[in-house]
């Protein structure tokens, strides 16, 4: 492969890694519910690196059934004891009982009169793919000011394990800045896919 078709350094040679980096990172996520999948999997990773992450998610969905938010926000004490015995997931009480509690949160944006989860996470990107170019690893940040803000606006309606850091992570990974690197050729495929829309109806360009 030539220096120009190199993929971004850090999915390595990992099969899963590699499979995640030319399938899904930076593939615009518009549902509502795949959205809040991909940010409590991004809260689970804390402290922890994203491979890990990936070879548990499919025991993560059966746990938490497909990720599905009004199933989990009945989850109970029992519930919580159970999961905190699951090898196959993260065994973390505060990380298990945010996700219960962040699914309660979700389910208030969905029902409360604040619109879709997709449009009170998008707003921080004025509801497009943020096109970057960077051209080396340093060159990509760790948070933005959009992240900033939207962990700001998360924690403030009661979303816990969603700091800038983690946030911004999750921008990357569901399309709202693309960051593959421009010698990536997931640049230019991810930049092609990238969506514009206002509060309520989405189109890509």
């Amino acid at each position: 492969m030539s220096k120009l078709k190199q993929r971004c350094w850090w999915c390595g040679v990992d099969p899963i890694y590699v499979a995640y980096h030319d399938k899904e990172w930076g593939v615009p996520e518009l549902n509502d519910r795949a959205l809040f999948e991909k940010l409590v999997l991004d809260g689970f990773q804390a402290g922890l690196s994203w491979i890990t992450i990936l070879k548990k998610r499919e025991a993560f969905r059966k746990t938490f059934h497909n990720f599905d938010p009004h199933r989990m926000a009945k989850f109970h004490a029992r519930d919580v004891k159970r999961l905190l015995s699951n090898a196959g997931i993260i065994r973390s009480k505060s990380k298990i009982q945010s996700a219960i509690g962040n699914a309660q949160v979700w389910l208030k944006i969905m029902e409360g009169g604040k619109g879709s989860f997709r449009d009170f996470l998008w707003q921080h990107t004025n509801h497009r793919t943020q096109q970057n170019r960077f051209k080396q690893k340093r060159d990509i940040p760790t948070e933005s000011e959009a992240s900033r803000a939207m962990a700001k606006a998360l924690k403030k309606v009661g979303f816990k394990f969603c700091g800038p850091t983690i946030c911004y992570a999750f921008m990357q990974a569901v399309g709202m800045t693309n960051d593959h690197l421009v010698s990536c050729p997931r640049h230019k495929a991810v930049k092609k896919l990238s969506v514009r829309f206002t509060s309520g109806a989405a189109q890509t360009r």
